[in-house]
């Protein structure tokens, strides 16, 4: 099987099985784990062994748990604690970068803003949140090992990666200040309604992440073009679902729309925007859709509260689009002021 063809299947499957296994076990935020098995597996190489799922799962807690000690100075000490909070995103925006740790950076920054938010609002939530993290992972881990065997690297190219050159410090600290700053302020808006901003949130980290990498040229078409084509990918999926509700057709409606998103990652179908946008398509995908299988057995209106949420994601990549081309602005003329020669 051609290569690329095998890390497609491998990437839809895995994340598809993970949905199946999240679901089936009855977690109240089970779409974590299709996303996590989707983030894990996008890079080719074999899965970590039982080593590295119980140092994992160990870091996840570490990490996240440390959002439910803001929630006491959230409570009595708001500005410290918010202070704090942009701190942490600057931290985790930083690991990512500099120190090429991106799941502990990711990690950090959810149990910074995602679990202080929810456990603000409920502490019990909060702790149940940072138990579906940890589950999610574990079961992203699990999907991989199962799939993998079906569909392995070719010796002698798994994990293999090209050299990078090291970065910058100062870009580095230039990027992790312009992502915090994406961030922050959905942050903020969550603390006053945490039901409303959670999905927010998760989106607005996503996107912080996909910032560091794009300039102020390509980011429109990259932040909110991705999250319009995210909208219609998940009313096919809800459509097609609905025809007939059951885990079985929502497992292989999300391994369709991983075959085809998949195939344009990996450039078996052309397309000619990057891979990066269709990452940030599918993991948009998957946030979306999973709140929405959970409004049915709560209750709520489905189509009303995807349109909020997907409303809220506009507004949260619009913001960022401007946020990243305005601070790209300002630093373009601060740096053009530096290089003019000073009168004689």
């Amino acid at each position: 099987m051609d290569i690329r063809a095998r890390r497609i299947f491998r990437l839809s499957l895995t994340t598809a099985l993970a949905l199946a296994i999240a679901y089936a076990m009855g977690g109240i935020f089970a779409f974590l784990a299709p996303l996590f098995a989707f983030i894990l597996t996008l890079k080719p190489a074999p899965p970590m062994g039982i080593r590295g799922l119980l140092a994992v799962v160990i870091i996840i807690s570490l990490t996240t748990g440390t959002g439910l000690l803001l929630v006491p100075m959230l409570m009595h000490y708001p500005v410290s604690a918010m202070l704090l909070a942009a701190l942490g995103l600057y931290l985790s925006a930083y690991l990512t970068l500099h120190l090429h740790q991106a799941a502990l950076g990711m990690f950090v920054a959810l149990g910074t803003s995602l679990i202080s938010t929810a456990g603000l609002y409920n502490f019990t939530m909060g702790s149940e949140l940072v138990q579906a993290l940890a589950g999610g992972m574990a079961i992203a881990i699990i999907s991989q090992w199962l799939v993998y065997p079906f569909f392995p690297e070719p010796s002698g190219t798994a994990g293999s990666t090209p050299d990078q050159p090291p970065p910058d410090p100062r870009e580095s600290r230039w990027i992790a200040m312009r992502s915090t700053l994406i961030v922050l302020p959905v942050y903020f808006m969550a603390l006053t309604n945490p039901s409303l901003y959670m999905a927010a949130i998760m989106k607005s980290i996503s996107l912080g992440q996909q910032a560091s990498e794009l300039d102020a040229r390509h980011a429109g078409r990259e932040l909110l073009g991705s999250t319009f084509l995210a909208g219609f990918y998940a009313m096919a999926v809800w459509v097609g679902l609905s025809i007939l509700p059951n885990l079985w057709m929502f497992f292989l409606w999300i391994l369709l729309a991983g075959i085809h998103i998949g195939a344009k990652i990996y450039g078996a179908l052309p397309t000619r925007l990057s891979p990066s946008f269709w990452v940030n398509v599918m993991t948009t995908l998957l946030i979306l859709i999973g709140p929405a299988v959970a409004d049915v057995s709560s209750g709520k209106d489905v189509y009303m509260a995807s349109f909020v949420r997907l409303g809220l994601f506009i507004f949260v990549s619009l913001y960022a689009w401007v946020t990243l081309s305005m601070l790209d602005a300002w630093r373009h003329r601060q740096m053009n002021r530096h290089l003019q020669p000073e009168p004689s």
